[in-house]
């Protein structure tokens, strides 16, 4: 059977999905549609007309090649097709922005053909997405004194691909929709356990939200044809969890406008908002598509006549309506004067903040792409003709306080800033360019971030990059049908972009499922790096690291740079003494409690928290900066004591060379090249040459919190509250309760001890349970499953080595077996302990799930809604988060244990502790 009747057999199956046909990336597949386009006797000519012309990806696909390549032909009078024009050919190379299309532009536009040159030359300047190799062949063009190309450098140099575009409209207007209640997870707009098909646009959308609500959003844009429909968080924030560029697609694919009319089912320009505005991730993602995303404030805490805000019975601030924005209210959104009005033109909110001059150009420009893109060919072309560029963008924002110190964060901004004025030194709130050290992709958001560099036309890693990695963690647990199909064609396309790759296409050595932020967390070896990895867990205790969306993921990979605003810091320190039966875990929750009872609202929310952690390796403070995430902070960065800093290095040196030693480093000696990275840091600590970065003294912070841990006596458990009749209080992680609110009486369906929250010394603390447990009962009886999963193989290796394993298996009833690994996702448990493949697993929840309607003690980072567990007929399903000793002893029990059971369960067992520095740690 030919590649073209595959096809077709494939459209029928998906036509009984009611999808339409997948559109092309396959040059194999293209070349027979075009052979049969040139066929005048063809039965399928018609339809292979409308395959090339409406269907084909653009960028670097091997599809776009050989579209380019027939465009060209016909252009060039080559080749005859009545359908397709050279001016419309011209058109269709304009829409494929980058890649095959930019090399068949330039060769015309430096073609023989005055008239052909033309042409080609005007597409080119509407045109962004021109590489290295691009530029120095328009450079060398215009040396040898070829007039079209010096046309074409004055155009880029005045950035006319951003200056002829038209402006944004004064006036947007919108209809609402309420997506839901409470936060949102960014798994209701593209849940986890649908990322197989993440690539596949128009599958994927059908996953967002309901069938029920995109009927209404269909309904709304039917009734309100000329409006925009605007997806709304009711008394809540907008995209908590994850960047996921697949929830933005999925709002645009069913509320944006289309891209291109000859690229399906790219939608860009969605609207987003929530009462308490937008997770900061997810508001990048929005930038990335041209979006907007408002902070609606529609809720506001009520006063008292005293002033005061008024209470309920719980100590809770009682809120009452501002404005309001039911479903199918009519708003407009005015992009001059940057407020929101209601329909009778009644101003509610001013929403400058969502339309800055920089988001105003991503607007215009459809994307944030093309105007980093942008900036840099307008750069290139100025230097080539030897003149200064015009400012034709908003130039970016530069704050600088004379005799203001610099937090953590703002040291490491104006160290790696791009594109700056001269000595100035930069504050909170400044718009920086800054070159990026590490890259991470993960598996259920690589297959986008591989479509994202296909598009922007990139082919390596930049050289900026000191390592990108490819994990392959996501899909850890089952190797399906689904993973089978995606994961290879992810690692080779990964592997030869560049990257580090968890697997290794030719197999030469063994498969690595480890947890993408322990590996990023390893890699980064300097305490000044900028890490850059497409989740929200990309958070590392070592430099700062922010997770990001698929795109800006690859945007890193392709240009080295991101692009954002210097965040505000709020610091956090630490005074008294853990108590003996305390884990750090509940340090961590204890911080986001007593945050919340200082300050009442989250002052964590869209900064970076810089962590006075000191004492604490890199491995173990991992524990606080992952959490971060659910802190609703930007990022984190621990500030650590020199010999900490230097063990951790220390530590991270050591697993870098395993994975060397495994065969994973590749030919640009990327990992060797770490390890030197980090002898060197190791150096210049040790010798005072540059200390281990620390804020000044007289540094300003948006907050500080001072946690005090003599007030953690007991476990601090986080508990989505699924029963709270305020929905909007329920799945959030601000609920945390100490163990005796349970009175040892709340039954517990599941445990599982695994995901990027844990570290070697948990699994330590499991076998240590388990064996005293023996000892005092004569057996270990589960009267709830307990799933466990090491987050990497070096934790399993150590573990192995140091006798920790031995415990572990004898008392598991299923280990893991990678030679013949789960084809099947599980869907009941046993009473027993699981010993499952390192990964993300039940945490993730794309895969593998508790049993319905199930309570899961978890040490996990996830309770939204449906992640880790979801309802059943009986009851809803709930995942409370707590440390590694509550998490075995609950599922030892099957219920929650009273504090004297712990504290019994837990006798001379190392938790993880810590104890404060006993000097402050600034810089000087």
């Amino acid at each position: 059977m030919s590649l073209y009747q595959e096809y077709l057999k494939e459209i029928e199956e998906r036509k009984t999905e009611g999808l339409h046909p997948k559109p092309i990336d396959s040059g194999e597949l293209l070349a027979e549609i075009i052979e049969q386009i040139k066929d005048p006797s063809s039965e399928h000519r018609g339809d292979s007309l409308k395959f090339l012309i409406y269907n084909t990806l653009p960028g670097t696909t091997s599809a776009a090649g050989e579209k380019a390549r027939f465009l060209e032909e016909i252009i060039l009078g080559e080749e005859s097709v009545p359908e397709i024009t050279p001016t419309f050919a011209f058109e269709l190379l304009s829409h494929m922005k980058g890649g095959a299309s930019i090399k068949s532009l330039l060769h015309l536009a430096l073609g023989d053909d005055a008239s052909i040159a033309t042409q080609a030359a005007e597409v080119l300047k509407t045109q962004v997405f021109l590489y290295d190799a691009d530029m120095a062949r328009l450079s060398e063009a215009f040396e040898a004194g070829n007039t079209v190309a010096k046309d074409l450098l004055e155009s880029y140099a005045n950035a006319e691909f951003f200056t002829k575009l038209p402006d944004v409209p004064e006036k947007i207007e919108i209809v609402t929709f309420i997506a839901g209640e409470g936060d949102i997870s960014t798994d209701l707009l593209s849940p986890g356990n649908q990322a197989h098909s993440r690539s596949d646009r128009e599958l994927h959308g059908k996953c967002m939200i309901s069938p029920e609500a995109q009927q209404a959003i269909q309904a709304l844009k039917k009734i309100h044809p000329d409006k925009s429909v605007m997806l709304i968080a009711e008394k809540g924030t907008m995209g908590v969890g994850s960047s996921r560029m697949s929830g933005v697609n999925n709002v645009a694919l069913w509320t944006g406008k289309q891209a291109s009319e000859y690229v399906p089912f790219v939608n860009y320009a969605p609207i987003v908002a929530g009462t308490n505005g937008i997770s900061p991730i997810f508001l990048t993602t929005v930038d990335v598509t041209g979006g907007i995303g408002l902070d609606l404030q529609n809720w506001v805490k009520k006063t008292g006549a005293d002033g005061n805000t008024v209470k309920d019975e719980n100590g809770d601030p009682i809120l009452e309506q501002a404005y309001s924005v039911e479903t199918g209210t009519l708003l407009t959104i005015n992009t001059q004067a940057k407020k929101l009005y209601d329909a009778h033109g009644k101003e509610l909110i001013d929403i400058s903040k969502a339309l800055t001059p920089q988001k105003m150009e991503f607007m215009k420009a459809g994307g944030s792409y093309a105007i980093v893109f942008g900036k840099k060919l307008q750069t290139f072309a100025a230097k080539t003709l030897g003149i200064e560029a015009p400012t034709v963008f908003a130039p970016s924002k530069e704050i600088s306080h004379e005799g203001q110190g610099l937090t953590a964060v703002e040291k490491i901004f104006n160290r790696n800033a791009v594109g700056t004025t001269p000595g100035t030194t930069l504050h909170a709130g400044s718009d920086v360019r800054v070159e990026v050290n590490i890259v991470g992709s993960q598996d259920t958001t690589g297959l986008m971030t591989m479509q994202e560099l296909e598009a922007m036309a990139a082919t390596v890693i930049s050289p900026i990059v000191d390592a990108g990695y490819q994990s392959g963690c996501h899909t850890a647990s089952v190797w399906d049908k689904k993973a089978q199909a995606n994961i290879p064609k992810l690692m080779a396309f990964m592997q030869g972009f560049g990257l580090i790759t968890a697997r290794d296409p030719q197999d030469r050595y063994h498969p690595m499922t480890d947890v993408i932020h322990k590996v990023l967390n390893d890699l980064t070896v300097d305490d000044w790096d900028i890490t850059i990895g497409g989740d929200s867990h990309t958070r590392m205790s070592k430099g700062v690291a922010f997770g990001a969306d698929s795109g800006t993921v690859a945007l890193a990979l392709a240009t080295g740079e991101a692009t954002m605003p210097i965040p505000e810091s709020v610091k956090v320190t630490f005074k008294g003494k853990m108590a003996d039966h305390m884990d750090f875990r509940d340090v961590v929750h204890a911080t986001q409690l007593q945050m919340l009872k200082k300050f009442g609202d989250n002052v964590f929310q869209g900064r970076v928290i810089e962590v006075h952690i000191g004492t604490l390796q890199a491995d173990k403070a991992f524990t606080f900066t992952d959490w971060t995430a659910e802190m609703k902070a930007k990022a984190s960065i621990c500030i650590s004591q020199d010999e900490t800093l230097i063990e951790s290095l220390e530590i991270a040196k050591a697993r870098i060379q395993v994975m060397i030693d495994k065969g994973m480093d590749n030919e640009q000696q990327v990992l060797q090249g770490l390890i030197d990275k980090a002898n060197k840091r190791i150096t210049e600590i040790r010798s005072g040459e540059n200390p281990p970065l620390a804020p000044d003294a007289n540094a300003k912070y948006a907050a500080e919190l001072v946690v005090n841990l003599d007030e953690i006596v007991e476990p601090m458990i986080a508990d989505p509250d699924v029963n709270n009749e305020d929905v909007s209080k329920r799945y959030t992680h601000d609920t945390i309760r100490a163990l005796s609110y349970y009175g040892g009486e709340k039954k517990v369906d599941l445990g599982f001890v695994g995901s990027c929250m844990v570290h070697k010394g948990d699994l330590k603390i499991l076998s240590k349970m388990l064996k005293n447990l023996e000892e005092d009962r004569g057996e270990v009886k589960f009267h709830a499953p307990l799933v466990v999963a090491a987050p990497t193989y070096n934790i399993i290796d150590e573990l192995k080595e140091e006798g920790d394993w031995d415990i572990l298996q004898k008392y598991s009833g299923f280990e893991f077996d990678d030679n013949a690994p789960k084809g099947a996702a599980r869907t009941e448990y046993e009473n027993m302990m699981y010993l499952e493949r390192p990964g993300c697993n039940l945490c993730m929840g794309n895969q593998e799930k508790a049993e319905k309607g199930d309570t899961v003690m978890a040490t996990s980072t996830r309770l939204f809604q449906g992640r880790v567990v979801e309802d059943s007929d009986r009851k809803k399903g709930e995942s409370l988060l707590s440390s590694t000793p509550v998490v075995v002893l609950s599922s030892i029990l099957g219920r929650t244990p009273t504090l004297d059971e712990y504290k019994t369960a837990v006798v001379g067992i190392n938790l993880t502790k810590f104890s404060p520095p006993v000097k402050e740690m600034v810089a000087g």
